[in-house]
C-alpha cells in the first residue's frame, strides 16, 4: 500500500504523531506535503500529547483527526483515549495509525517482543477496534475499512489502522539536515573516556548502540552500562534512582533531544533532588534520527534555560569538541547537578551493529557492579 493512497483514503485533514520506523513511509509522505507543526500535521513530544492535539483539532473543527505512532506508545495513550476521548466521557472520534513493532512471528529487538504481542489486546480493552493492515492488503479492503469505521467515528468511538512490517510504500524519502558539525558517536567516545569506571545510563536507539560499540572497540567491559533500550524518555529518571541511592559516585546520563523532550517533566524532578553526583547529558540533533530523521522541536528550544528553571545547578551548551571536553572535564570534578546540551549532526556508521548481550544480562552486570560501589 503506497503511504499517499493510505493518507488519500483515510480522507482527514490533521495528522499528529511521533514518528516510527515501521511508518517511515507514511512519516515521510506527510513530511513532504505539509511539513511540521502547522494547521495540517504536528509531530508531537509523545503519543498522549498527539491525543490531546488531535482532541484540541476536533473540538475546534468537528472533523476526525489521524494520529500516528509506534505500537510501544499505547501505553501513553491509554489515559487520555480512556479520560477524554472514550464516548463515556467527551466521545470524540479519532484514527489510530500505528506500527506493529514486535508482530507474533516476526523477529524484531527484545524491547519489542511482549509490546507486539499485546497491542491488539490493548486496543480491544481500550474499545478501539482495529484493522491490520499487510503489504498484501487491497485498496478495496481499506476503502472497506474506512466505510466499515464511519459509524463508529460518528458515534464517538476510535479506529486503529495496524500496519506490519513491510506493508507501506513511499517512492521518495524526507531529507532532514542541521546545521552542527560533529558526531553523534564521537561524542559518546568523548564522554566514556571522561567518565571512566562511572556507571551510565544511556537512551534507546542509535547512542545505546554506539556506546556499546565504543566499549567494544576499547576492548572495556559493559558493567558500567545501562542501555536502556525501550521506554524512550525514561533514562534521565532511571539514572535519577541511581544517583540518589549511589551519592558517592558520579553517574552519567546520555540522553536524546526526542527522549528528553517525550517526558520533559522528569526535567523538573530531578532539578529539585539538588543531587550533586549526576551529569544529565543531551545529545541534540533536532530529529528522532532511529526511527527515520524526522525532526523534532529541540533545535528551537532552550533546553538550557529549562534546565536552569527546573534547578539544575549548571547548564551549558556545546557545539565543539574543544568546549565539550573542557565541560566533560568540569563535570567530573562538579559537585552539582550538572546538565550538557552537546549539538550534533545527524548520521550514523551504516554498519552501525547492535548489543550482542540480552537485556537481562545487561541488568544483571550493571547491578552487580554497583553493588561494589559505595
Amino acid at each position: 500500500m503506497n503511504a499517499e493512497k493510505l493518507v488519500e483514503l483515510l480522507n482527514v485533514d490533521f495528522f499528529t504523531g511521533v514518528p516510527d520506523s515501521q511508518l517511515k513511509q507514511l512519516c515521510d509522505c506527510l513530511y513532504a506535503k505539509y511539513g511540521v507543526c502547522n494547521e495540517r500535521h504536528i509531530i508531537a513530544a509523545n503519543e498522549g500529547n498527539s491525543v490531546a492535539i488531535a482532541a484540541g483539532y476536533h473540538l475546534a473543527t468537528g472533523k476526525i483527526p489521524a494520529v500516528y505512532l509506534q505500537n510501544s506508545g499505547e501505553g501513553n495513550i491509554i489515559n487520555p483515549v480512556a479520560s477524554l476521548l472514550n464516548d463515556k466521557v467527551y466521545a470524540i472520534p479519532c484514527i489510530f495509525i500505528i506500527g506493529w513493532r514486535g508482530e507474533p512471528g516476526v523477529h524484531d529487538e527484545p524491547q519489542h517482543v511482549y509490546q507486539g504481542e499485546v497491542t491488539l489486546k490493548l486496543l480491544e480493552d481500550m474499545g478501539i477496534t482495529a484493522f491490520v493492515v499487510d503489504k498484501n492488503t487491497t485498496e478495496e479492503e481499506l476503502k472497506s475499512w474506512v466505510n466499515s469505521s464511519k459509524p463508529l467515528l460518528a458515534n464517538g468511538k476510535q479506529v486503529a489502522f495496524v500496519i506490519k512490517k513491510g506493508a507501506l510504500s513511499y517512492e521518495n524519502e524526507a531529507r532532514y539536515r542541521n546545521d552542527f558539525s560533529m558526531n553523534r558517536e564521537e561524542i559518546i567516545r568523548h564522554i566514556a573516556s571522561v567518565a571512566k569506571d562511572n556507571p551510565v545510563i544511556s537512551t534507546t536507539g542509535k547512542i545505546s548502540r554506539e556506546l556499546f560499540e565504543i566499549r567494544e572497540a576499547e576492548k572495556q567491559g559493559h558493567q558500567y552500562d545501562f542501555l536502556t533500550v525501550g521506554s524512550m524518555g525514561h533514562c534521565s529518571s532511571i539514572a535519577l534512582g541511581v544517583a540518589i541511592n549511589k551519592s558517592n559516585t558520579k553517574i552519567w546520563c546520555i540522553d536524546g533531544d526526542g527522549a528528553a523532550l517525550m517526558h520533559l517533566g522528569a526535567m523538573a524532578v530531578i532539578g529539585s533532588s539538588r543531587l550533586q553526583n549526576l551529569v544529565h547529558i543531551v545529545i541534540n540533533n533536532g530529529a528522532h534520527e532511529t526511527v527515520g530523521g524526522m525532526p523534532t522541536v529541540a533545535t528551537q528550544t532552550n533546553l538550557v534555560g529549562i534546565a536552569k528553571a527546573c534547578g539544575y545547578d549548571y547548564a551549558v551548551s556545546v557545539e565543539d569538541y574543544k568546549s565539550l571536553d573542557k565541560e566533560l572535564s568540569r563535570a567530573k570534578k562538579a559537585e552539582k547537578l550538572v546538565f550538557i546540551e552537546v549539538k550534533a549532526a545527524l548520521g550514523a556508521r551504516a554498519d552501525l551493529g547492535r548489543p550482542t548481550t540480552t537485556a537481562l544480562q545487561n541488568k544483571t552486570n550493571f547491578m552487580s557492579y554497583l553493588k561494589l560501589l559505595k
